[in-house]
């Protein structure tokens, strides 16, 4: 497997300054999940990219380069009992915003991913009730936050469909610094401005640190076993006609607007102090 070296980008030096405190969500460490009545982990759209891929593995990468990420899940249920057996899918976008088994992906929608798999796959959790996946941290698309996508299934069924999001700050660092990442334009969509995220709130704000040349995303997946949820499953791309009429029209959950002529529209990004404010809310006190 081959992935870019980080070793020389600063990493300490950025959570440092652009405060570490976002990089660390308190409601997802698998550790608090002993604590008794635990909120499910909200579910989100599944998104118009899901593949079924039939791939038990850890390793998703397929040998696709990026900054290695870690991804480590433990589920259980609300009164913090691990649930072993069940099974956990992820998919997510690779550096620069694609996904496997798709067309017309990237920014001039000129990918050709049919057939592919990369950065899909799923793993059973164990008795613990983990599931870990070593992948690559992922890029960005239009009109979306940067997110991993995730199911839990018990049996056939699936209990959870979600996403979980990454910190804003270690994002934007990584996506101007490391080549891979680096774009013609600016990110244009940040989590404090992404509906999913904002609708989904913190139970799926994962929890990111540095270990020896990659990072690991943890984030506690609190589900009902008996649940049988409604999965909001959006048509995939090419399965519906391009919107028609003005520019901004709103595309399927998951995907980017499309405007006149089935063109991705590209929202607004914040510049200057607002879009610092946006990456590093705050800190409390008290």
């Amino acid at each position: 497997m081959t992935h870019h070296d980080t070793s020389s980008i600063g990493r300490r030096g950025l959570l440092a300054t652009l405060g570490a405190a976002t990089l660390a969500a308190a409601s997802s460490r698998p550790a608090e999940a002993a604590a008794p009545g635990l909120p499910l982990t909200a579910q989100t759209t599944e998104g118009p990219y899901y593949l079924d891929v039939a791939q038990v593995r850890r390793d998703i990468t397929e040998g696709l380069q990026g900054v290695p990420l870690d991804v480590r899940f433990t589920v259980c249920d609300a009164a913090g009992k691990p649930l072993p057996g069940l099974r956990v899918d992820i998919w997510h976008c690779d550096a620069q915003g694609r996904y496997s088994g798709f067309p017309a992906q990237g920014d001039d929608r000129s990918g050709a991913f049919e057939g592919k798999t990369f950065l899909r796959g799923s793993q059973f959790t164990g008795r613990d009730g983990t599931a870990a996946f070593a992948t690559v941290y992922p890029g960005w698309y239009a009109g979306r936050t940067t997110h991993i996508h995730m199911k839990v299934f018990k049996g056939a069924r699936a209990v959870l469909t979600s996403q979980f999001f990454l910190p804003d700050a270690l994002s934007e660092f990584l996506y101007t610094q490391v080549p891979l990442y680096q774009r013609s334009r600016v990110r244009d969509t940040l989590n404090s401005v992404d509906g999913i995220a904002l609708r989904a709130g913190d139970t799926v704000l994962g929890a990111v640190r540095e270990e020896r040349q990659r990072y690991v995303a943890t984030l506690a997946l609190v589900v009902d076993p008996a649940a049988d949820p409604v999965v909001d499953r959006p048509p995939r791309p090419g399965a519906m006609p391009p919107p028609q009429g003005t520019q901004g029209a709103k595309g399927a959950p998951g995907m980017p607007a499309m405007g006149v002529g089935g063109r991705p529209v590209h929202p607004r990004a914040l510049e200057g102090a607002a879009r610092i404010r946006a990456l590093v809310p705050p800190r409390t006190t008290g």
